[in-house]
């Protein structure tokens, strides 16, 4: 007797499980705990077999029975529907291991180690929000060219013009490890130069004129805000570090007997040497009698327990009335980079591993954070003297000009 969906939904559970005929081999198995499953007997070369035709109510009646007659038309053909869906399921997990997420997924996992969390972070974040929900079905080896394009058009049509880039270099790694795993034949990336609208580069603001170095160094000395700003101030631009790294210096990393400040850089997972120049030793004892007991050279003004803000450099050069179009916290490594380079005649490798900027050497590997420091003690203490001479060039109306090569 064939089923109805009132006899179905109100078969209760028993002490054992039962089942209930349904027509044509198929059946429903009521379990002890309720649940109920459909069920297809038929006969293949000779040999009786079983089949799960899924779970009610997601799986209907309607639906059972057409799952059925499929299967059947296959037993009718001298197919066995048993073995037709393992061969499925076998490719179902093949093509989600292949999928453009599993593929970036594992890619990621193996370039995560070589990067610092900051940076592992936002290209996780970049990949989950700008590449997996669109493409993160598809084979990797099915995505083409248009299909690529059309995902970074939606990044470009939110106006992030540099994220678009970003993107389509990481997904251009992606494939690329895709094909050197046997999971693509090419990398659809490779067709798009050119493609995506290129972003205007807009320079962080820099004095970089010698003439106008002096007269604003003579601006941060006459800063009279609280001491440990005003120490940054100072510092900043004899050391030229990054202005987050200036922000977060400990003291545990100043070395006042070698002259050095030694620090782990998180956005390239490195470390790095400062040489300290006279003058930034004698700003850095000073300030030491005022924040030496507490973690931070530069403390917050709320916590000392916390670096300083972001902004407490930045907000020091408007209260002098120095315009952002002029000068910017990352300036005065624009400014080293360049005067020393330009004026001083320094080998732009010694500047590059100053500023630590990726260098290699003529064999391409790169240098390592004790490179040319001999030279780069020697570099920096003239830039320190430099600095000053400009100071006192300021107060004349002259401009220095030396080569210190």
């Amino acid at each position: 007797m064939a089923l109805s969906d009132t006899r179905i939904r109100t078969a209760k559970p028993k002490d054992k499980p039962y089942k209930l005929s349904d027509e044509k081999g198929m059946y429903l198995q009521v379990n002890k705990n309720g649940s109920k499953y459909w069920r297809l007997k038929y006969r293949i070369a000779g040999k009786e077999k079983l089949l799960a035709l899924g779970v009610y109510p997601d799986v209907s009646l309607k639906a059972a029975r057409e799952k059925r007659d499929a299967a059947r038309e296959k037993v009718a053909q001298g197919i066995d529907p048993s073995e037709v869906k393992k061969i499925e399921k076998m490719a179902g997990a093949a093509a989600a291991e292949n999928s453009f997420a599993s593929v970036a997924a594992e890619w990621f996992s193996k370039r995560k180690p070589k990067w610092s969390a900051t940076h592992a972070e936002k290209q996780e974040r970049m990949i989950e929000r700008d590449l997996t929900p669109y493409l993160g079905h598809r084979p990797v080896g099915d995505i083409t060219s248009p299909e690529l394009l059309a995902v970074l058009r939606r990044v470009e049509s939110r106006g992030a013009l540099e994220t678009a880039q970003r993107a389509k270099q990481v997904a251009g790694q992606i494939f690329r490890y895709a094909v050197a795993t046997g999971r693509a034949e090419r990398d659809p990336s490779a067709d798009l130069t050119g493609a995506l609208t290129t972003p205007v580069v807009k320079h962080l603001a820099a004095v970089t004129e010698p003439k106008e170095v002096g007269p604003l160094l003579l601006m941060l000395d006459g800063y009279h805000g609280t001491a440990t700003v005003r120490a940054a101030l100072q510092l900043a631009p004899l050391t030229f570090v990054r202005p987050g790294e200036l922000r977060q210096a400990k003291w545990v990393d100043i070395d006042f007997e070698a002259a050095e400040w030694r620090f782990h850089i998180t956005k390239t997972n490195s470390d790095h040497i400062v040489p300290l120049s006279d003058q930034a030793v004698s700003i850095l004892k000073e300030l030491y009698a005022l924040t030496g007991r507490g973690e931070y050279v530069f403390p917050g003004g709320r916590s000392p327990r916390r670096p300083m803000s972001n902004n407490a450099v930045l907000g020091a050069l408007r209260r002098l009335e120095i315009p952002k179009e002029t000068m910017s916290g990352h300036g005065f490594r624009a400014m080293a980079r360049t005067i020393m380079d330009e004026v001083l005649g320094f080998r732009i490798e010694w500047i590059e591993q100053q500023l630590a900027h990726a260098v290699k050497d003529v064999h391409g590997r790169a240098y390592n954070r004790t490179a040319h420091l001999e030279q780069r003690k020697k570099m920096m203490q003239a830039w320190a003297d430099y600095l000053d001479d400009l100071k006192l060039a300021a107060k004349s109306g002259n401009v220095v000009t030396a080569n210190f090569g």
